[in-house]
């Protein structure tokens, strides 16, 4: 048995083929869905990043109980669980964070890796002196924007960009290996994410008129900008992911070519969506999770059940997709994995969750039965108390500061943390949504989440099902106190 995993970072469900989109050229995500079980309701949990990446690894929520940071000493990851299983694991990827203070320890967790620099900022390429810069809109990031602008002048064709060297590492482990049995092979490409850079013939798609300022990285802010340079930047990103498709047509191409699918498990996923002004902002993070951001599109082959072209309804998530991949190479899954294995999913709709949490720590804590969405927010404008339980002291590209370390206690285990304890860090303040207030809406009948609902009955089934999935999962006590529950 083997398993490919494609995984995106930043793809829009709403805009892609399978799901509705109109705006993009995509006939590979076409003919993926034709291949493959589309799934409806795939939710991320925690967000951004890493977050995301630990539940990928650890099949439970990261964000109740820390902030952005590595796997923990204690964390059971489950391509290492597959390695020590006798299933070999390859990562090829250029996503820079796992090469950053907050991933350091991911990467290592498979038997073999492949790194393609140049994304979004890497210190990749060392130049003294400052390029030439263009007119743009936002400088959000100036030193991250000026090496981006050295990265992209070694990527003047198509095969020098870190997603096409990417793939074509994922695509040699798969020519190398496709007679022998027993491996899992994750391509993970850091695009469409920002910034949506990319070569003219995929460009080319989206003819329209534009002459102002580069406009290609939205800061992660309100919307300013003209609807001329709203739409530019749509076209942008869709330039972007219409590589993304060619790309991963290669994968099906392949899989097709060696004859794959009867013994093989593809899984095309992605972290979660970005906003490109809906809601009237760009990006993630700064405002609550819109169906936009959290709501992902999910592609399963299974060659078990070999069901294609066909839709699944049930609530999934992140956290079910190592579970699914463990119980397909037949290892046994560890107490400390929340997920679920999605075969029964996949073969028939069989539901796995009633619902699902999803968040940012520090943020709301939301959840979906996959109707209603209930997004609670701080009661309090200072957002405490809130701390970060981790073993591990980083932020995203920073060690935690020696002033933030003045205060550590040790807490108490967490039923996953194997009888350790764990440094319980006070967390910066921040007060995210609670300028928002708590929300409740209903996607059948509002799916653009225009008109939040005032129903007492509704959010307290809501909260009851909140509650019950944040004991389930262990929180700590301040989470319900921070949230007035």
């Amino acid at each position: 048995m083997k398993a490919i995993m494609v995984m995106f970072d930043s793809l829009n469900r709403h805009m892609l083929p399978p799901y509705g989109g109109t705006m993009i050229h995509a006939p590979n995500f076409e003919r993926l869905a034709e291949r493959t079980v589309t799934f409806d309701r795939s939710y991320a949990g925690s967000m951004p990043c890493m977050p995301a990446r630990r539940e990928l690894h650890t099949g439970r929520y990261n964000f109740l109980h820390r902030s952005w940071g590595p796997l923990e000493p204690f964390d059971e990851s489950m391509p290492e669980l597959l390695k020590q299983n006798g299933i070999y694991t390859h990562l090829a990827t250029d996503h820079q964070h796992y090469f950053e203070d907050g991933g350091a320890t991911y990467h290592t967790r498979y038997n073999s890796w492949e790194f393609a620099r140049g994304q979004e900022g890497d210190p990749f390429k060392g130049h003294v002196d400052d390029p030439d810069m263009p007119e743009t809109l936002h400088h959000r990031h100036p030193e991250m924007m000026r090496q981006d602008e050295i990265n992209r002048t070694y990527m003047t064709d198509e095969l020098q960009q870190p997603q096409a060297i990417t793939f074509a590492n994922g695509l040699e482990f798969i020519r190398t290996n496709r007679d022998a049995d027993n491996w899992y092979l994750q391509i993970e490409t850091f695009d469409p994410h920002e910034p949506f850079f990319t070569q003219q013939k995929y460009k080319n798609l989206y003819p329209h008129e534009y002459d102002g300022p580069q406009f290609d990285w939205p800061d992660y802010v309100r919307v300013t900008e003209t609807d001329k340079q709203i739409q530019h930047i749509r076209y942008e990103y869709a330039a972007l992911v219409s590589m993304c498709d060619e790309y991963l047509g290669k994968v099906l191409d392949m899989m097709d070519e060696f004859d794959m699918w009867d013994d093989t498990m593809l899984i095309v996923n992605t972290d979660h969506g970005f906003l490109l002004g809906e809601h009237d902002w760009w990006a993630k993070i700064r405002q609550p999770f819109f169906e936009e951001v959290i709501h992902t599109p999910l592609f399963i082959w299974d060659p078990r059940s070999k069901k294609q072209n066909e839709r699944r309804s049930s609530l999934v998530q992140t956290i079910d997709l190592p579970a699914t991949l463990l119980d397909y190479f037949d290892v046994e899954r560890p107490d400390t994995m929340f997920g679920k294995p999605l075969r029964g999913v996949i073969a028939d709709d069989t539901p796995v969750h009633e619902a699902v949490l999803f968040g940012q720590h520090g943020a709301h804590i939301n959840v979906t039965d996959g109707r209603y969405v209930y997004m609670r927010a701080p009661v309090s404008e200072d957002n405490m108390p809130l701390f970060d339980y981790t073993m591990m002291a980083t932020h995203m590209r920073e060690r935690f500061r020696v002033d933030e370390l003045q205060h550590i206690e040790l807490a108490d285990p967490f039923d996953f943390t194997q009888g350790c304890r764990v440094m319980k860090i006070p967390t910066r303040k921040s007060n995210y949504g609670h300028e928002y207030g708590t929300l409740l809406f209903d996607l059948e009948i509002d799916p653009q989440q225009e008109n939040p609902l005032q129903d007492e009955v509704i959010e307290a089934r809501m909260v009851k099902l909140m509650v019950k999935l944040m004991k389930e999962s262990d929180a700590p006590a301040e989470q319900y106190e921070r949230l007035g529950l």
